[in-house]
């Protein structure tokens, strides 16, 4: 009787620790990085909607790579961008883009690694090859 309630106490702990695993607050880098495909997807979106200002074919392209020292001049140069600002679609991403470089730049400060500094790497992002199958 002892070792079957010791394996339904493991059981227990185990199913519990994996229960808390996934409930676990999100972290700094993990918040930076959905928030920054979130904005990549809606910036392409974007692009390919018919927007009713011509003003969104001209915006800075906004490809974002948050492990590239770059993505913070990128966000503060589309952020920037003087024009668009009637259309609530491009209101919206700069305030997302704003988020982004402000979350970077103060609280995660200390905690993001920026592998590299190749700003044409977000100019023309290399694009996974898709899949035949």
């Amino acid at each position: 009787k002892l070792p079957t309630m010791k394996m339904l106490l493991s059981l227990i702990a185990l199913l519990s620790a994996a229960l808390s695993a996934n409930a676990a607050p999100p972290t700094c880098y993990s918040r930076v990085l959905s928030l920054s495909k979130e904005i990549t997807e809606s910036f392409k979106e974007l692009q390919t909607s018919k927007a009713e200002d011509p003003c969104v074919e001209t915006l800075p392209r906004l490809y974002l790579d948050i492990h590239n020292y770059c993505v913070l001049a990128k966000l503060r140069d589309f952020v920037a961008y003087p024009r668009c600002e009637k259309v609530l679609e491009v209101s919206e991403l700069k305030e997302k883009a704003r988020s982004l470089y402000t979350i970077m730049i103060s609280y995660c400060r200390r905690d993001l690694v920026f592998l590299t500094d190749d700003c044409s790497a977000l100019e023309n992002p290399v694009l996974a090859p898709i899949d035949p199958s």
